[in-house]
This record gives C-alpha cells, sequence and structure tokens, in this order.
C-alpha cells in the first residue's frame, strides 16, 4: 500500500487484527485496545477507521513500530509492523469476543 493510496483509504484495510496478549487483556477493562495496522498509516486515519468499524468514539492513539518474533532462528531478516494502542472514550467499549 503506498501512500498516495491512503488518501482514499478503506478503513478495513488499515486494521489488520486485534492484538490479544496477556498485556493487552490487562488493558481491556480500562477500555484501552491494541490494533496491528498497516505501516504507513498515521494516528488520525486509524483514529477515524476504528470509529468507522467498531461505532464508538476514541480519545487517544498512541502507535509504534514493533519487531515480529521470529520463530527461525537461522533466518535473521527482520520483519517490523505498526502496533496502535487505541484508548476509547469513557463509556465506550469494543466487543472482541462475540460470535456472530
Amino acid at each position: 500500500m503506498d501512500r498516495n493510496s491512503l488518501l482514499n483509504y478503506n478503513p478495513y484495510d488499515i486494521i489488520k487484527q486485534p492484538i490479544l496478549t496477556n498485556k493487552s487483556r490487562k488493558l481491556l477493562p480500562k477500555c484501552i485496545y491494541t490494533f496491528e495496522v498497516d505501516l504507513l498509516t498515521d494516528k488520525i486515519q486509524i483514529k477515524r477507521s476504528i470509529e468507522y468499524l467498531f461505532n464508538v468514539k476514541v480519545s487517544k492513539v498512541n502507535t509504534m513500530r514493533a519487531l515480529r518474533k521470529s520463530k527461525n532462528k537461522k533466518i535473521s531478516s527482520k520483519k517490523y509492523f505498526k502496533k496502535a494502542i487505541v484508548t476509547l472514550k469513557h463509556g465506550n467499549k469494543i466487543d472482541l469476543f462475540t460470535n456472530n
């Protein structure tokens, strides 16, 4: 995905998947959610995508580039991904565990 195509972005292309680790699960009661997002997106696009996809109001977005853990020790190529930590406004909630 190049920078020009992000001007007319699709929210389904920006938000790839939720990240559910032990640390991120501890933040769920505080309405803080963690998502893997596209590397070229910025905080405003992430905020608009979350608000569109889940019909909630976002108060804060923090992003970071993280190194993906390699399962094969022989291959030394570094694979980065972008992680977004999204804080929702009071009273909003995303239900990640429904079986719809």
